[in-house]
């Protein structure tokens, strides 16, 4: 197989494995209102629980990304498919607090872990040519944009038609998809034993954790995981507050998903050429103004489909210059567990995004003071990046 078709079969497997595991876990909002109606849990407690899964997820990062050196990235993903395909299916079943925190919390969490940024990332980087990898990062964020994009209007069609019961059981069989899809990240025992040379993880992660770059990495992927998971657990809500229809809500996500496979592939396209420092420094401006412009507009379908499309430009897009910035910083032998941290980081602050949105809902009936919050998030998060130590790209071409 020529050097181009490995590269396009490893991004597309993982591109692909993405929009499963992402379109399932994004589109988990939907959801939201039919598990009060049928538990009587109230908002907090359900938000609380998909406060978990934003946590969890990111735990699930860096844990599989050190599983992966010790056992291959393909066994890693096959768990998380198992994981994800049970926490899916079992949630129905879960009438208490701290049963929708084991299944949706925990263990759907961990699964869309397993099958990932850090891991399809990581493991994609290893076997492909520097000069490809943030191109390549692209396209796999890509895949988990064009999931949402597919999952939402699907989901609330299956909810509209079957039941949310029976759509989460769909979701549930779909995430076994990903155990075929993985094939391709298949390894001998040579290869294993060719990436777990080089410096130790202890090691890196006392260098890595030293250097002021990879700590403002973190604090920008911080408010980043608050705006994201703020609005994809609760823009159903305040659709609901403007009066308008639930198809908004679907639609809306969809349009983030969509809009956001153009933002992923030209963020990791202008990664190749331009630093990524200031990649990420207009994503997060952007967003800042964009939130504060949806707050001044009227509050009907099409500014929601607008504000979802600008949005959705950045939404994930965030993925390939951070992964991009870490490789840079670090090299590819231990990324999935570096930028693995980094999204652990990105949960911490999705954590807070999802449990304050539902706090604020229940305390003041609107989300205004999470608006506010978020647009000055945003705007720190731009800021963050403009100390980080870069190399200008065409000098480290010219070095590798």
């Amino acid at each position: 197989m020529t050097a181009k078709k490995v590269f396009w079969t490893l991004v597309l497997a993982s591109a692909a494995t993405m929009a499963v595991t992402m379109g399932s876990r994004q589109t988990l909002g939907l959801f939201v209102s039919s598990l009060n109606t049928s538990t009587g849990l109230g908002i907090v407690t359900i938000s609380f629980a998909l406060a978990v899964g934003q946590f969890a997820w990111g735990a699930a990062q860096p844990l599989f990304g050190l599983l992966a050196d010790r056992i291959g990235s393909y066994k890693v993903i096959v768990i998380g498919a198992l994981l994800l395909a049970l926490g899916l299916a079992m949630t129905p079943y879960m009438h208490s607090g701290l049963g929708l925190v084991v299944s949706l919390g925990l263990i759907t969490a961990m699964g869309a872990g397993g099958g990932s940024f850090s891991i399809l990332i990581g493991a994609t980087a290893q076997r492909v040519p520097p000069e490809k990898r943030a191109l390549a990062s692209g396209v796999i964020n890509a895949g988990g944009s064009f999931g949402q994009f597919i999952f939402a209007p699907l989901a609330q069609l299956l909810i509209g038609t079957i039941g949310w019961v029976g759509a989460l059981w769909t979701l549930a069989a779909s995430a076994l998809i990903t155990i075929p899809l993985g094939l391709p990240f298949r390894e001998s025992k040579t290869a294993q034993a060719a990436h777990t040379a080089g410096i130790g993880i202890r090691e890196q992660l006392r260098i890595s954790f030293k250097d002021p770059s990879y700590l403002l990495l973190h604090a920008g992927f911080f408010t980043c995981g608050f705006h994201i998971a703020f609005l994809i657990t609760h823009l159903p809500g305040e659709v609901n507050l403007c009066g308008l229809p639930a198809s908004v809500s679907a639609a809306s996500i969809a349009i983030i998903g969509l809009a956001n496979i153009v933002g992923s592939i030209g963020a990791g396209w202008l990664s190749q050429t331009k630093r990524m420092k200031m990649v990420l420094f207009w994503m997060y401006a952007s967003r800042a103004i964009a939130v504060a412009l949806y707050l001044a507009a009227p509050k009907i379908a099409p500014t929601f489909y607008v504000f979802a499309f600008v949005l959705g430009i950045t939404w994930l897009a965030t993925v390939p210059p951070t992964a991009g910035l870490v490789g840079k910083l670090f090299g590819t032998r231990h990324l999935a567990t570096l930028f693995g941290l980094t999204l652990l980081t990105h949960q911490i602050g999705g954590f807070f995004g999802a449990w304050l949105g539902g706090i604020a809902i229940a305390s003041t009936g609107n989300y205004n003071w999470m608006w506010y919050a978020d647009i000055a998030l945003a705007a720190m998060a731009a800021l963050l990046n403009l100390p980080i130590k870069e190399a200008q790209p065409r000098a480290v071409a010219a070095a590798a």
